[in-house]
């Protein structure tokens, strides 16, 4: 479900006006995050830390109502909910985009993911998934601890999904941390609702249990 926003209303009615002039609307950053409570939990669990970051990611941004908003014919839509789009590496080097829907519970959600993974893992090519504009566009490289990313575009195609792309886990014990990289749209939002972001997906990434 969703909800249409009255932009006149809104506080930030300007910027959406200015930045959706731009060809180039997307702004983004790159945190350190620290992951060591959430490694250990899913090294004691015998769950996939990429499924345990991955729910934590949507978790935060589920509560950070910006990253929910869409830009759709020129209109701005708040999603109940969104979802995750995340690359899916295959045994041959390649990888398929893949759909996988948020659930509040991290065993409803693995359960359902893993599903997913076998599917993507399977097929050959580069199909897009079937699912809305709710979703965020998540990739890993687990091979790179990069401190900048940039993202192949299509200037055409009208894309306000959230990016967040992760890199190789570094340090031991307590100091373990990953680079996280933020895209957003700047008509939707700026760098105080991607701190709000980081913050709580930090605070969901510092348990080291069920969140």
């Amino acid at each position: 479900m969703k909800k249409e926003l009255n932009i006149k209303e809104w506080n930030r009615a300007g910027h959406f006006k200015f930045f959706s002039q731009f060809s180039e609307p997307f702004h983004g950053v790159t945190v350190k995050v620290n992951c060591s409570n959430a490694y250990d939990y899913a090294k004691q669990s015998g769950n996939s830390f990429f499924l345990i970051y991955l729910h934590r990611t949507l978790k935060a941004a589920n509560t950070i109502t910006p990253f929910k908003y869409r830009i759709e014919d020129g209109k701005v839509f708040e999603y109940d909910y969104v979802h995750a789009s995340p690359t899916i590496g295959r045994e041959n080097g390649t990888f398929g985009f893949s759909y996988i829907e948020y659930k509040e519970s991290f065993h409803e959600f693995r359960d359902a993911a893993n599903k997913v993974i076998e599917e993507v893992k399977m097929s050959t090519g580069l199909e897009l998934p079937e699912c809305g504009v709710n979703v965020l566009h998540c990739s890993s490289m687990p091979w790179l601890d990069f401190t900048s990313v940039s993202h192949a575009r299509h200037f055409e195609f009208a894309d306000s999904c959230p990016k967040i792309s992760y890199g190789k886990m570094t340090g031991e014990g307590e100091h373990r941390s990953m680079p996280v990289s933020i895209h957003v749209h700047h008509a939707l939002m700026d760098g105080y609702e991607v701190g709000l972001f980081v913050a709580e997906f930090q605070r969901l990434m510092s348990l080291n249990g069920d969140v």
